[in-house]
């Protein structure tokens, strides 16, 4: 069987490493470098910014005031994607990789450079771009790819968005020194997590110094200044360099889908539960499809609908997929939020622990944390959310009982090691 696979980010490229393991005849076509957003302008190189950032915030716990140059950080910035790109380089060895623009031509059909290729079956895996707010002088503003491309710390950052992308960046650059503002539309920061969570965020990040305005209206930028409305006022902000950062938005730009005729909407591409089009045999997976758009969901996706075009089964959950946000401190979750729970109709009962009682968390210095544990009437465990040192490696501890209806008195007899961060868990089982 031919797959033919548009997008050479997580969605794409491992689809296909998985395809070809299988034996069939996998085509992928990919426009930008191997990897992706995730890679080359998402995921990893805000990721190898954050390690530097920790490492400053540790320093000055321990009482060196010191930091790396910054240009040094972004120079092993580029060596990270360029020895990861090397890397998918290899797992695609065997693989037809075709480098271009792909377009429909019709449903079976896709042109790339004045070539033709056809596939019984197609994947499109075309990943999403920076969003932006209709609002004069937004074209100004550096996005989440161009700020990965900066040399030098900005004085004052100006941060429009206080969702992930847009906290991630106001924590990093706080840690090496710029004054940073956020801007936030909506009443929290981080609207799709838990309230408790966001709100236990907004107070850490405060205290770092971030200064986070809420329910903040951004309508026009002029120069370096940024002017928003909050509760009927006006007021300006005036930062060195501007940041937007209001999401992404699926790139279908120049595919031309329509000739293929797939159904989409301003959302994204539609699909169904296998993430299969409105036309038969022609998969999309990952944000195009304007769903969760987390690497690690694209992946899945991919994976899932590999399988249902190889007739085979399978038990992954799309409801509990973990996301975490790599700010300092860390938060993470998975599952239903409290307030889910509370317009599903479902009692719960909320379980807490706190890091200031964890020994290894007073060890380090990283008290400032806790976790919250959601749990059904009959002991099944439904959401958890944590903020805290190492959040992003706890929460799969729960997503792991989670994902076999794992109830509250069987995770409770799990031993673990002393002293770890992980006896937080226990710590709010036990309360």
């Amino acid at each position: 069987m031919k797959l033919l696979i548009i997008g050479a980010g997580p969605g794409g490229y491992e689809t296909a490493v998985e395809a070809a393991k299988r034996g069939l005849e996998v085509t992928l076509i990919s426009e930008g470098p191997l990897g992706g957003t995730c890679l080359n302008e998402g995921c990893i190189p805000t990721k190898t910014f954050c390690h530097y950032a920790e490492l400053i915030e540790q320093n000055l716990k321990a009482g060196l005031d010191c930091k790396p140059s910054f240009a040094a950080v972004a120079e092993r910035k580029q060596a990270v994607i360029e020895q990861l790109r090397g890397g998918i380089d290899m797992l695609l060895k065997n693989i037809q990789v075709v480098r271009g623009k792909a377009q429909f031509k019709d449903s079976k059909t896709v042109l790339c450079d004045g070539q033709e290729y056809t596939a019984e079956k197609i994947i499109i895996a075309t990943g999403s771009v920076s969003a932006s707010l209709p609002i004069p002088g937004a074209d100004s503003c550096l996005t989440s790819k161009e700020i990965l491309d900066l040399t030098e710390v900005p004085e004052s950052l100006c941060v429009i968005g206080g969702g992930v992308i847009g906290l991630e960046f106001a924590s990093i650059f706080r840690s090496f020194g710029s004054e940073v503002t956020v801007l936030e539309f909506c009443p929290n920061i981080l609207p799709r997590f838990d309230v408790d969570l966001a709100k236990r965020l907004k107070q850490s990040l405060s205290k770092r110094g971030i200064n986070i305005e809420v329910q903040a209206q951004v309508t026009a930028i002029d120069g370096n200044a940024v002017t928003y409305i909050k509760k009927d006022k006006e007021f300006s902000v005036q930062a060195d360099k501007i940041l937007m950062a209001v999401g992404r938005r699926p790139n279908t730009d120049g595919l031309n889908h329509e000739a293929a005729g797939i159904d989409y909407t301003r959302k994204g591409i539609t699909v169904n539960d296998r993430f299969e089009t409105s036309v038969p045999g022609i998969f999309a997976v990952g944000d195009v499809t304007g769903g969760i758009m987390l690497a690690h969901a694209a992946t899945y996706q991919g994976l899932h609908a590999l399988n249902y075009i190889c007739g085979q089964q399978d038990s992954i959950r799309f409801d509990l997929i973990p996301a975490a946000v790599f700010t300092m401190p860390e938060v993470a979750m998975v599952g239903l939020t409290e307030e889910q729970c509370k317009e599903q109709g479902l009692q719960v009962r909320c379980l807490k622990s706190f890091y200031r009682a964890n020994g290894k968390a007073v060890s380090m210095d990283e008290t400032d944390g806790y976790c919250k544990l959601i749990v059904s009437e009959n002991g099944v465990i439904l959401g958890a959310h944590l903020m805290g040192a190492h959040a992003s490696d706890l929460i799969h501890e729960i997503a792991a009982v989670m994902n076999i209806n794992g109830t509250l008195e069987q995770l409770r007899y799990v031993i673990h090691a002393h002293p770890t961060l992980s006896e937080v868990l226990q710590a709010a089982l036990n309360n």
